[in-house]
């Protein structure tokens, strides 16, 4: 006789993935408000963070498609956000910037995501989002370290 199954909130990836998708639906109509897309969103704050990455570079670290990705930075380049410029060593490499409107507009994201972390953080002690942060952190480094700064991985700040 077959045991029944375990309701999927006792696993990890079921629970990760319900976190994830609810913040993806509170960013994505919070940045609505911008007029922008969690892909644009992302390759705003990535160029603002290191300045002439490309967008394969951001989509690796984002996990986005590079066609999402190729997508929301053309729409953010043709809206004056970020502009392009070759690399100077690899003509095949372009570098993307932020404007300064782009540049203003990202801080303006920024303060959203932070209030909307602070919505989601609200139910755990400090103690306990040190601990939840860490978690992720190393997390992250082991299954995408290149989402994260050098830093990161290594555990500094």
């Amino acid at each position: 006789m077959r045991r029944p199954e375990a309701h999927p909130s006792t696993r990890m990836g079921y629970l990760a993935w319900q976190v994830v998708h609810v913040m993806g639906t509170r960013l994505e109509r919070a940045l609505r408000s911008l007029d922008l897309t969690a892909a644009q969103h992302n390759a705003l704050q990535h160029v603002v963070w290191a300045p002439g990455t490309s967008a394969a570079q951001i989509a690796r670290r984002t996990g986005f498609t590079p066609q999402s990705m190729g997508a929301a930075v053309n729409a953010l380049v043709d809206r004056g956000l970020l502009a392009r410029r070759e690399h100077p060593s690899s003509r095949r490499t372009v570098q993307l910037t932020v404007t300064d409107s782009g540049a203003n507009l990202a801080e303006r994201a920024r303060g959203l995501v932070e209030r909307l972390d602070e919505e989601a953080l609200a139910v755990l002690a400090p103690a306990e989002r040190v601990v939840v942060h860490s978690l992720l952190l190393r997390m992250l480094a082991g299954l995408n370290p290149e989402a994260l700064p050098t830093m990161d991985v290594r555990g500094g700040s």
